[in-house]
């Protein structure tokens, strides 16, 4: 972090919610007392492309965009998106990537291999990797939808934030029906990362 902002990058496919993650971020940075600037890019979200949306929280925060190495979170929602943003990400910072995959067209297309050894080549440059499950934890709250709530949980471990706050602003934002699934997901997001 630098001048008292933090810059989370979240990067990942169509699809897997990360626009919905990064407007409850927003409002908990907010609710917690900081000022906020979002951004994003869709990219062909509703075919399986890429997207991303950058959220900058501080004292004071000037511009929603994060420039290449000055990311202090990334935050990746798919192993293949996780490995195309580091580059996004400081020196020191943080990566936390789900585990999951999925084949972009190319590959479906047999025009290229899915990437080996994603985890090694970003632990090489990353000593704070956090490799969670987050498909699977969310299949074990009830709904394999719930990853992006996984996640969140696991990213809201490394905020001086209540986690009462977190959760009121998932609850808020997704229908009530499946508070009971979100309560589960967060939980266990949060007790994969242990400080």
């Amino acid at each position: 972090m630098k001048d008292d902002v933090t810059s989370i990058l979240l990067a990942g496919v169509g699809g897997q919610g990360i626009i919905l993650a990064s407007d409850i971020m927003t409002e908990v940075f907010l609710e917690g007392g900081f000022d906020v600037k979002k951004s994003e890019i869709h990219g062909m979200a509703q075919r399986g492309g890429s997207v991303t949306s950058h959220v900058r929280f501080g004292r004071k925060v000037f511009s929603p965009i994060i420039k290449e190495g000055d990311a202090d979170i990334l935050l990746a929602f798919e192993r293949l998106e996780g490995l195309r943003w580091i580059n996004h990400t400081r020196p020191g910072g943080v990566v936390i990537l789900n585990d999951h995959t999925i084949n972009p067209p190319a590959v479906n297309l047999g025009e290229m291999n899915y990437p080996q050894n994603i985890e090694e080549i970003i632990g090489q440059h990353f000593e704070n990797l956090h490799i969670v499950p987050g498909t699977h934890l969310a299949t074990e709250a009830g709904d394999i939808r719930a990853a992006n709530v996984v996640l969140l949980g696991t990213l809201s471990r490394l905020f001086d934030i209540r986690e009462d706050l977190w959760m009121d602003v998932i609850l808020k934002k997704l229908p009530a029906k499946v508070d009971p699934v979100n309560r589960a997901a967060f939980g266990l997001g949060r007790k994969h990362l242990t400080l």
